[in-house]
């Protein structure tokens, strides 16, 4: 007898469609077309009336029209129809649209928060309002987005710009997501939270936030709910440290580079460490981005370690501690090889000018897939069920995580950027 009874064949299974699917997509932007994707990015009366324009309404059809067919043609295996799923994905898109453009407005783009948080923001206020009806349901797809989008997330991390952040930039963020994610899983233990919710709340917490979190998520095959917990959780802890830690920074006296790699090892958005950067200077920024950078690079190691580890200890079925290589190919989430895969093809054998030309098409599409994805995850929980899951105690957990990092990434950057090892005059 088989050891695994329920395996499905590759075309049904929703980790290798979002392999093929993202692959597809990479392959085609990078060599052959490149969809001219819709203005979301606006503010005021002038940007309104461009975002309304019939043009830029089209390319927006154009681009639900390449998502909803992608989904149909990757997800005939499993036994959805087009015809099933057309109404439900035209209100998903619709929703995941709508996040981002709110998401796009100058004023929220200012604050640097993510477009996904809309997402879920408005996926919870159908769910917990009107209800997802009948029609609705064939369209949530939430793992399917998710690791489409991680795999085309592959593309973006680029082994020459690893070297060109520099070293120091490399062993702070090593330190940091190492001590981070180890203390964080500790107290989260102690609080007597979850293995599943304590690993992805301390990958949210150590690495990048949002992106961090989907990331584990899709290497421990973890609850949804937990995810968006943890997502509402970055959400409210990203505009306070934003705005407090360039205060401090000038309040304190900091040096200006100390400054800008404590920011970047500790915000969990590029856009959020650009914005904090830019109150207190050009060259804290830079750094900031060179910190931040060489943190999410290490995204595709952790999520890797993350699933073996998860493997062998058993989680999947809590009984046998010998686990063969054969159960854990079964339970690795094959989405990590399209993301290993899209990294190294776009790092080593494309030209670098077209990689270059192909990053615009390929983040607004990794966005859009995403937009869905956490549109999904609101449609499928309750409010209720998120307030009550754990007892509060995620949430001391991920508090403290962030209080750990704050402290301990200072103290890097203080040694690491403030001492002699550092070549200032190249950033100032």
């Amino acid at each position: 007898m088989s050891a695994f009874p329920n395996r499905r064949p590759w075309w049904a299974n929703e980790d290798w469609l979002a392999v093929v699917t993202g692959g597809a997509l990479l392959a085609v932007v990078a060599l052959l077309w490149r969809p001219a994707l819709p203005l979301l990015k606006w503010g005021g009366a002038a940007g309104a009336e461009k975002l309304l324009a019939e043009a830029n309404l089209l390319k927006l059809a154009t681009l639900g029209a390449l998502l909803l067919g992608c989904t149909a043609i990757a997800l005939t295996g499993t036994g959805l129809t087009y015809r099933r799923l057309l109404p439900g994905f035209a209100a998903v898109f619709g929703l995941a649209m709508a996040a981002q453009v709110f998401a796009g407005h100058a004023a929220i783009e200012a604050l640097g928060l993510e477009h996904v948080i809309f997402s879920l923001l408005l996926g919870l206020l159908v769910s917990n309002t009107v209800g997802v009806p009948k029609w609705l349901s064939p369209a949530v797809r939430t793992e399917f987005y998710i690791k489409t989008g991680l795999v085309i997330l592959g593309s973006s991390l680029l082994f020459q710009e690893i070297l060109q952040a520099g070293a120091l930039g490399l062993v702070q963020a090593v330190l940091v997501v190492a001590a981070v994610w180890a203390f964080a899983f500790w107290l989260a233990r102690r609080l007597r939270v979850d293995d599943e919710f304590a690993a992805m709340l301390s990958t949210a917490v150590s690495i990048c936030g949002v992106s961090a979190a989907i990331a584990a998520c899709g290497a421990i095959q973890g609850d949804r709910r937990k995810l968006s917990y943890i997502t509402t959780l970055v959400l409210l802890c990203a505009v306070p440290m934003m705005v407090l830690m360039p205060w401090a920074a000038k309040h304190w006296g900091m040096d200006e580079l100390v400054a800008g790699a404590w920011l970047g090892g500790t915000l969990d958005t590029s856009g959020s460490v650009v914005a904090a950067g830019a109150l207190i200077s050009e060259p804290a920024m830079k750094v900031g981005v060179i910190v931040k950078f060489s943190q999410n690079v290490l995204l595709g190691v952790a999520a890797f370690f993350l699933s073996v580890w998860w493997s062998l200890r058993g989680q999947a079925d809590g009984a046998n501690p010998r686990v063969g290589v054969s159960v854990i190919w079964e339970r690795f989430p094959k989405f990590l090889l399209g993301f290993i895969a899209a990294s190294l093809v776009f790092s080593f054998l494309l030209e670098p000018a077209r990689v270059k030309e192909a990053k615009g098409a390929l983040s607004g599409l990794r966005n859009a897939w995403f937009a869905l994805a956490f549109v999904s995850i609101g449609l499928e929980s309750r409010f209720r069920d998120l307030v009550g899951l754990g007892g509060g105690r995620p949430a001391v957990a991920f508090l403290g995580g962030q209080a750990f990092n704050v402290v301990w990434t200072l103290l890097l950057a203080w040694l690491l950027f403030g001492g002699v090892w550092f070549a200032a005059p190249v950033l100032r």
